[in-house]
Parts: structure tokens; C-alpha cells; sequence
């Protein structure tokens, strides 16, 4: 190739990459209006809207290729922080389920506006954790749900046991369609360091990347939204020097 060759074809590939990056961007804008709505809204408490500031939901469901109109599980919902954002974008358009200890969640949005459309799933699934043990197992861990198009976790992985692991990583992997995105956030463990008694909420990225892989996936991208420098990555998520800052990893994988 010669010299002038390769600089147009650099200059058609630069070119190609800005219009993509621009295209991509419009395409979230309708979602991020929903979004930035759904984050006004009355039902979230002052509790909620100051975490904005560090969980970065805009930036965060950007990243993971989060659209209005696709088909949703969001697992562990928890107290529903995410739920109450994510089920509003997509009542117009998408589908939205939780599962796995999503009762909470689901009955404190019952019946508001908006939630309509949300859906418990995996109801068979029970959670224990034996007298003198750590993490939590989960049983009967099928989603119930097929050919969705991402599936959420967000600081959760921790939780469970391998074992549990493995069956939850598995169950995404069957729930997705071809192409499909999981996606996880979680608080950070440095790598290959041995469970003490302050790093038990914290979790190895480069053995979740393992486990995940071992399900099927392609780890397909990271950010660096959730980084903090300042958290050594030493003391429990709970202590007052690190809650609310703590280091997270944000691992994208995709359902080859």
C-alpha cells in the first residue's frame, strides 16, 4: 500500500469511527431522556437520588448498551435502586423482569406509575445460608425468560457461593439471545487475595471474568466509571472511609 493509500484509508477509518461513536450516541438519547425523567421522579427517596453522584446510572447503562425498548432481567433488585429506573425507561416499549429475592423490590412498586409492566421472575428460586456459613446458595436458578437482551447484576456477585456462581452465570447465559449483553458491576477484592474478614463483600474481577468465561461468555469490554483511587481496597464496603466510595469493577460480557 502505498503512503497515500494508507493515510486515505486511515482518514476513511477515523472517519467511519467518529460516525459510529455519533450514531451511537443519538441512539441513547430518547433512553437517556427517560432515564434523567425517571431519576426526577417522586418515588425515589432523598436516600436514592444521593447516590446518584457515585453510581453514575446515565453513564453506567450507556455503557452497557442499555436501550428503551429491549428485553430486561435485572437480578438480586435488592432494596430497588436500579429497579426504580430501569422499569419506567421501559414500560413504553420493552419488556422488564427481576428476579432472584425481588419481592422487595416488586412489592414496595406495586401498582405505582410506571411499574405497570414489571415482572417477577425465577419465583422458584429460594435463597439459604446454613447456620456458619458466609455466602449465600440459591436454588432452582432458570430464569423462566428467553431471548432476552441484557441482563443486570449489580453488586451482587459477591454474595454467593461458587457453586451458586456458576448456576447464576449459566442461567444468564440461557436467558440471553445470541448477542446478548451481561452486565455487572461489583465492589472490588484485590486480585488473588484470601478472604479475611474485611474483603467478604469485595470480589476478584479477573475470577469473575473467569467464571463468567467458564458459563460461555466473551468478556467484551470494562470502565473505569466506578474507579476510585482512594480506596486501597483494604477495608470492609461498610466502614465509614470507604461506603459510598468504594473501588467497583464494571465488566461487560456478551453472549457469543
Amino acid at each position: 500500500m502505498t503512503k497515500k493509500a494508507y493515510l486515505v484509508a486511515f482518514t476513511l477509518l477515523g472517519l467511519s469511527t467518529i460516525m459510529s461513536s455519533t450514531l451511537t450516541a443519538a441512539d441513547y438519547d430518547a433512553t437517556k431522556a427517560k432515564l434523567e425523567a425517571a431519576m426526577s421522579s417522586d418515588i425515589r427517596t432523598e436516600a436514592d437520588t444521593a447516590r446518584d453522584g457515585n453510581r453514575l446510572p446515565v453513564e453506567t447503562l450507556e455503557f452497557f448498551g442499555f436501550r428503551d425498548d429491549m428485553k430486561v432481567v435485572e437480578l438480586v433488585p435488592g432494596g430497588g435502586w436500579y429497579t426504580k429506573l430501569l422499569a419506567p425507561v421501559l414500560a413504553e416499549k420493552g419488556e422488564f423482569y427481576v428476579a432472584y429475592g425481588a419481592g422487595r423490590a416488586a412489592k414496595a412498586l406495586e401498582g405505582k406509575a410506571g411499574f405497570e409492566k414489571l415482572k417477577v421472575t425465577a419465583e422458584e428460586a429460594s435463597f439459604s445460608r446454613p447456620d456458619g456459613q458466609r455466602f449465600f446458595s440459591v436454588s432452582n436458578t432458570d430464569l423462566g425468560v428467553k431471548n432476552a437482551d441484557i441482563i443486570f447484576t449489580f453488586r451482587n456477585y459477591h454474595n454467593f457461593t461458587d457453586e451458586t456462581r456458576a448456576a447464576i452465570n449459566d442461567a444468564a447465559f440461557k436467558a440471553l439471545k445470541k448477542g446478548g449483553t451481561y452486565a455487572l458491576v461489583d465492589h472490588t477484592r484485590r486480585h488473588m487475595q484470601k478472604l479475611d474478614n474485611e474483603n467478604g463483600r469485595r470480589f476478584d474481577p479477573v475470577l469473575a471474568i473467569k467464571e463468567i468465561e467458564a458459563s460461555g461468555f466473551e468478556f467484551v469490554d470494562y470502565s473505569d466509571l466506578h474507579y476510585r483511587a482512594d480506596d486501597e481496597l483494604q477495608y470492609e464496603v461498610g466502614r465509614k472511609t470507604v461506603t459510598g466510595n468504594t473501588d467497583r469493577w464494571t465488566l461487560k460480557f456478551r453472549k457469543p
